[in-house]
């Protein structure tokens, strides 16, 4: 069972995701790891309240777009016009400003992706993920555990290659990015095959 697991989560592939991730301190992921074992939801911390509406209105609008295009492309303009307003209205960047869109090479274990700059060694970061076509959010802590420079395979702009080790993730999240990952693989071989 145990080898059938790590194989699950060793499932690894390249896709492009929205990304954010932010240099925290080791108290606060023991902070949040604490309220989780007092049944306090990781995603119940402040300023995860926006991603979490604008994630859950993208996925709505993704499933929505597949049965009425044209109502679902009304509802996406009324959803950015509602967003700037609501910055306007803070007076300042709001959390899903952070949020990228990269290349990453992502598995249950941990995520690896291109940076402008280096990460050091064993720091602890806050983890935003955005699995994609699905608005899948993902909301984790992880460990650098390489930064190497940037090969020239790497696409444009990458200085640095930074891979993280996950050492908090929720066993539901776990999930959600194991099924996107079989998800991701299922369809590079159809291609492949439609496609040879």
């Amino acid at each position: 069972m145990t080898d059938g697991l790590n194989r699950r989560q060793s499932v690894r592939v390249t896709d492009r995701i929205m990304l954010a991730i932010h240099p925290v301190s080791v108290e606060k992921m023991q902070a949040v790891a604490e309220d989780f074992q007092q049944g306090i939801s990781p995603y119940n911390q402040e300023g995860l309240t926006d991603i979490q509406m604008f994630i859950g209105a993208q996925s709505a609008l993704a499933k929505l777009r597949e049965r009425d295009a044209d109502l679902a492309d009304f509802l996406q303009h009324l959803d950015n016009k509602m967003n700037i307003m609501l910055k306007q209205a803070r007076g300042g960047e709001s959390p899903l400003d952070a949020l990228v869109m990269r290349k990453a090479n992502i598995s249950a274990n941990g995520i690896a992706f291109c940076s402008d700059a280096p990460a050091r060694l064993d720091e602890i970061v806050e983890i935003h993920v955005v699995l994609l076509p699905s608005y899948t959010y993902v909301y984790s802590f992880g460990k650098v555990i390489a930064c190497d420079p940037a090969s020239e395979e790497e696409e444009s702009g990458c200085k640095f290659r930074v891979a993280l080790e996950f050492v908090f993730l929720l066993d539901e999240d776990r999930e959600k990015i194991i099924q996107h990952t079989f998800k991701q693989q299922s369809l590079a071989l159809r291609n492949r095959r439609l496609n040879p």
